[in-house]
């Protein structure tokens, strides 16, 4: 079988990944904003809408909008596999010769990509990062949780990670394949991304209200997201453990000195006080490091099985029924 890119693929040259979950309430405004900016830009695009197993009508909208937006593509997902799988669904997808991917609840604004791209052209960078200069519109717990990721995962992962940077972002080919080709199936692509290395901008912008519906990252699913960015990015909790340990057992010596000078003394009473906190103390740092080495073999367990982390049931470009496995080259 020939391996020639079609016809389409070679003369798309931008395309626009919007992984979407329920998202009926703020389709038409995104709709109205995000199709004049692609417009007025002059060139081949196609804009990818992965729709993650929503349960209203967000299929039915899509498909609406489709009639009068030929350059709208669906891509729709058996059933709700998540964010980060439904945006690699899109990237694996995407045929433009660069790649934005941006959620729809417009609160990063579509009019910024004829600027990122305009700056990845004219500076022949692989990536540039949409940057929240401004962060008034959130919550002042959104803001400080957002501000602790940040500061945690540039100190453990490294500062090439851009702060205050989601996933709106623009990606060349080049970068697009580099990612596809990493075999992470649990992807946090704000820190992947960034581990390219590859050449790359900022354009700062200026956080928006949620045009509608609700947040679909609620306090646990960013707790999550907090946890698989440090574990699979960096080994420091291993570390944690080993320090722990190393400090649960100096804490031993030194009860054992101060029982040896209590007996020497001829002090000596029945110390189950002491005894009952030591052992409660080293019962909570075996568990602490039983529990940190159990989250990394999870991890390697679920790589070691090459499951696929979603299925593409439809795709109006014409790909239907395929598996998407970023741990598999094949798919």
């Amino acid at each position: 079988m020939s391996t020639e890119p079609s016809t389409t693929e070679r003369s798309t040259a931008l395309s626009v990944v919007v992984p979407m979950y329920n998202e009926e309430d703020a389709l038409p405004a995104l709709v109205g904003r995000l199709r004049p900016a692609l417009d007025a830009m002059d060139l081949a695009y196609e804009v990818v809408a992965v729709d993650d197993g929503s349960k209203d009508r967000t299929a039915e909208l899509l498909a609406e909008f489709q009639v009068k937006w030929p350059e709208l593509r669906i891509v729709r997902l058996r059933g709700n596999s998540g964010h980060q799988a439904a945006l690699t669904a899109g990237l694996h997808s995407a045929l433009g010769a660069y790649v934005v991917s941006i959620d729809a609840d417009l609160q990063d604004p579509p009019e910024k990509i004829p600027e990122m791209l305009d700056l990845a052209r004219a500076d022949g960078l692989d990536i540039v990062y949409g940057v929240r200069a401004d962060r008034s519109t959130d919550t002042g717990f959104k803001r400080r949780t957002a501000g602790a990721y940040y500061w945690l995962v540039r100190r453990l992962v490294g500062k090439q990670v851009p702060a205050q940077a989601g996933d709106f972002r623009l990606l060349s080919r080049a970068a697009v394949e580099a990612v596809k080709s990493i075999p992470d199936q649990q992807r946090v692509y704000r820190l992947l991304v960034p581990w390219l290395g590859f050449p790359s901008g900022q354009v700062a912008y200026h956080r928006e209200e949620r045009v509608a519906g609700e947040t679909k990252y609620p306090l646990s699913k960013m707790i999550r997201l907090g946890v698989d960015s440090i574990i699979n990015f960096s080994a420091a909790p291993l570390r944690l453990a080993t320090w722990l340990g190393v400090a649960s057992f100096v804490g031993c010596l030194l009860m054992v000195g101060v029982t040896l000078a209590i007996y020497l003394t001829g002090k000596t009473v029945p110390g189950w006080t002491s005894l009952f906190i030591v052992m409660l103390f080293l019962g909570g740092v075996q568990l602490i490091c039983v529990g940190l080495l159990g989250e990394y073999i999870g991890r390697i367990y679920t790589a070691v099985q090459r499951r696929p982390t979603f299925f593409v049931g439809y795709d109006s470009g014409g790909k239907t029924e395929r598996e998407g496995d970023p741990s598999d080259p094949k798919a």
